[in-house]
């Protein structure tokens, strides 16, 4: 760890910091926000990273605008969101990275806190060190969304071919990452998204598009029959393209939903997915549900993949700091196509 006096950092930095709710409509850059207290000191398993980039999660605005929880989770405000960045390493002590690397991966969530120039990042799990040539802007993208559809996926299909999946929601964060790291793993996939996206998901690699505006989506998956391995369901948590999954997946098939908002749908869902029996009006198939565990070495195969050109995030739009309330705005308008991603500062 470099000595803090030989620290080329300031007292203050830009950060963008909101007050009330909906976040967006008092988040704003202060451009006199003060480093983090642990800058000068870092605790224990730590790094000061100076961020360049980051992306932005629908769980990023979810948990920190639930009432009940916020002042406990988070402290009193103003507060800075966000939890997926790239940037630069300053300062750490942790011993798989060094001043200068590039690193990127996700803020313990829910501190968030990547909308701003400086961030000590807690956890070796959450800053990975990038290959040569990852550019900062893709492996901001990765976060959340990207470590989400690889552990929906990567332990329940085949490498190597040989398995098919179903993605639902297909055209957001996750499901654009689920799509690519699908086909890299040698699946065959259905995708289901709106019409506007159906060429999106093809470009992707999908096999298959179901458009769920204009056709029945449960009665054309039925039209397969039980031959799907995996269905991955970053929409619905439960539902019933979980109860008549015994249509489209095998015997031996497994429907997975990522974990949702904190509110009563979500808890209901999950309920009838780990527990409902079919005669309750549960599924004949088994179900889980996957919160996204951080995790170095997952983030890194990604990263590689990046780097190797087989995988691509689909980024729609990069906004500047100052943007950060229209980022946020477009994000909860639930019409994004693959990530949003904020330009933090200049590496």
């Amino acid at each position: 760890m470099t000595d803090t006096n030989d620290l080329n950092i300031p007292e203050q930095m830009r950060s963008a910091q909101w007050t009330t709710v909906p976040m967006e409509s008092s988040l704003k850059v202060n451009p006199a926000t003060p480093l983090p207290k642990s800058a000068r000191s870092l605790p224990k398993n730590s790094a000061l990273v100076k961020i360049s980039y980051a992306s932005i999660n629908p769980v990023d605005y979810k948990i920190a605008e639930f009432g009940p929880g916020r002042y406990a989770a988070m402290g009193k405000g103003p507060w800075i969101p966000a939890s997926d960045y790239a940037g630069t390493v300053i300062n750490t002590n942790l011993p798989h990275i060094k001043p200068g690397d590039l690193v990127a991966g996700s803020v313990v969530v829910p501190k968030y806190g990547a909308l701003s120039e400086y961030a000590v990042i807690e956890g070796a799990d959450n800053v990975a060190k990038l290959p040569e040539g990852v550019d900062l802007k893709n492996a901001a993208s990765l976060g959340i969304a990207g470590q989400t559809a690889m552990q929906c996926i990567v332990p329940n299909v085949k490498e190597g071919g040989g398995s098919k999946v179903i993605i639902n929601g297909a055209s957001g964060g996750t499901g654009t990452f689920g799509i690519q790291i699908a086909k890299i793993l040698g699946c065959t996939v259905t995708a289901i998204c709106s019409g506007a996206n159906v060429e999106l998901c093809k470009s992707l690699g999908a096999d298959k598009v179901i458009d769920y505006k204009a056709v029945d989506v449960i009665e054309e998956l039925k039209k397969d029959g039980a031959q799907y391995d995996l269905l991955v369901d970053n929409v619905a948590m439960g539902g019933p393209i979980f109860v008549q999954s015994h249509h489209y997946l095998k015997d031996t098939g497994l429907y997975v939903a990522i974990a949702g908002s904190p509110n009563l749908s979500s808890i209901i869902g999950m309920a009838k997915i780990l527990a409902q029996p079919s005669w309750l009006g549960g599924s004949r198939r088994k179900g889980k549900f996957i919160a996204r565990k951080p995790g170095n070495e997952e983030f890194v195969r990604m990263a590689t993949w990046i780097k190797d050109g087989k995988l691509k995030p689909h980024i729609e739009k990069v906004y500047a700091l100052e943007e950060a309330g229209d980022a946020f705005k477009a994000l909860k308008s639930g019409r994004t196509r693959g990530k949003l991603v904020i330009r933090v500062s200049e590496k």
